[in-house]
């Protein structure tokens, strides 16, 4: 194993399996956070076991190699630490907090867990009904309805286009055997990332997961290739009646991957949109015209191709005059140029909540992992706030026209309001 060691605190290394360890030495409190990242997220599940991934995260806390569920949790809460596994679209994740002290017993019983699940069967018929629960509950929530639609427009048959928790046909059929194979395919140390930060040094880090991982040998079998169906841009519309008070207006535009030239400027307008009180949505579309009970913009950080997104709650007799809005704000952007001091505070802003986003070490752990997963290098922490402070007006428009065109529009709200959008649509 060849520790890459530099000026920084945070250090790569690369054991003989394969694993890749970042460690980020932290000493200003007794505290070590951990976040090991395993390449596969409901990205690598088949269309019809859709939520396998998020069902393997609810259960792997469940017992491990002769533990039980509460012989596992003992162990956890008697030394006040934290354990907790999730599934995202494009990684795997088990994270842990404790006690320096207590670090090499809860990193050794991480390892357990991520090693040898048993997923015991009435775990696994617990968690699906949870799971079924909360899939049915998400039915009743407009915002929720309206972005799974626009999720299903925008990405047909790619794995974005559903929810970590899949359906509830999906959730359905899942059984024991199926997290058994999920688990045997893609967790295995060169699909493994492990990030570490806080008191504790490289040496000893680098020791205590040698100790807990260093023998975990690698399958003769390679990792599937994932074959990711193309995403075609079509722009349509959706709509969805639901007897509520407010309406949800959504528009949506198919983005770029983190790692292509167009990520850094559309995440500015983003921000530039609707983030925030201070953002271009909140103030022409709540503060000057009240129409918004809420207005924001998101573009999440992916792997493959992120959506942009503009959405607003509205009072349902403005559903229409608020989709108007909206479209004229994002085709502004394309229009009129934004002002060098508008880009700057949006400059300003995302970078400053950058900033506020690694104090603790569970963040800094998990910024690390996070990028070392998605293929950026640990020099991405420097690179983006480099690239933020390089966009240009001319950039941002140039990423607008590109992209901010042609919008997918995605409504749910009383079947009168929707009528008056979509005077033709059949409810």
């Amino acid at each position: 194993m060849k520790p890459c060691l530099s000026a920084s605190p945070v250090h790569r290394t690369v054991l003989n399996n394969g694993i890749v360890v970042i460690v980020t030495e932290n000493p200003a409190a007794d505290i070590v956070a951990a976040r090991m990242f395993v390449r596969a997220g409901s990205c690598c599940e088949k269309r019809e076991q859709a939520g396998l991934a998020y069902l393997v995260s609810a259960v792997m806390t469940k017992g491990c190699d002769g533990l039980s569920s509460w012989e596992v949790a003992e162990k956890v809460e008697s030394v006040g630490a934290s354990l907790s596994a999730d599934a995202a679209t494009d990684y795997f994740l088990l994270s842990l907090k404790t006690v320096t002290s207590d670090f090499s017993d809860i990193l050794a019983l991480a390892g357990r867990m991520l090693r040898s699940p048993t997923f015991p069967e009435s775990q696994v018929e617990l968690e699906k009904r949870l799971a079924l629960q909360n899939i049915r509950s998400q039915k009743e929530q407009p915002f929720t309805i309206a972005f799974s639609q626009m999720r299903q427009v925008v990405y047909q048959n790619h794995p974005y286009a559903m929810s970590v928790l899949g359906d509830e046909t999906t959730m359905s059929s899942l059984s024991r055997a199926d997290l058994v194979d999920y688990h045997q395919t893609y967790f295995r140390p060169d699909n493994l990332v492990i990030s570490i930060a806080g008191r504790v040094t490289l040496a000893d880090a680098l020791t205590l997961v040698q100790q807990v991982f260093g023998d975990w040998e690698v399958p003769g079998q390679d990792i599937p290739l994932l074959n990711l169906p193309e995403i075609n841009r079509e722009p349509q519309h959706r709509i969805q009646p639901l007897e509520t008070q407010q309406s949800i207006v959504m528009l949506g535009y198919l983005g770029s991957s983190v790692s292509c030239p167009d990520y850094p400027p559309l995440k500015l307008l983003s921000t530039y949109l609707g983030n925030g009180l201070s953002s271009r949505l909140f103030v022409e579309l709540r503060e000057k015209r009240g129409l918004a009970y809420e207005v924001s913009a998101f573009y999440p950080t992916r792997l493959y191709r992120g959506s942009f997104v503009v959405y607003m709650g509205t009072a349902a007799e403005n559903t229409s005059i608020a989709l108007e809005g909206l479209r004229t704000e994002v085709d502004l952007l394309c229009k009129t140029e934004i002002s060098e001091s508008d880009l700057q505070a949006a400059k300003n802003k995302i970078l400053g909540q950058y900033a506020l986003g690694k104090q603790t070490n569970g963040q800094i752990a998990q910024i690390y992992g996070w990028y070392e997963t998605l293929g950026l290098g640990l020099d991405f922490d420097q690179h983006f706030q480099e690239l933020i402070l390089s966009v240009s007006v001319q950039d941002a428009i140039a990423s607008a026209c590109k992209y901010l065109q042609q919008p997918y529009i995605s409504v749910v709200g009383q079947e009168t309001a929707i009528k008056t959008v979509f005077p033709s649509a059949e409810c």
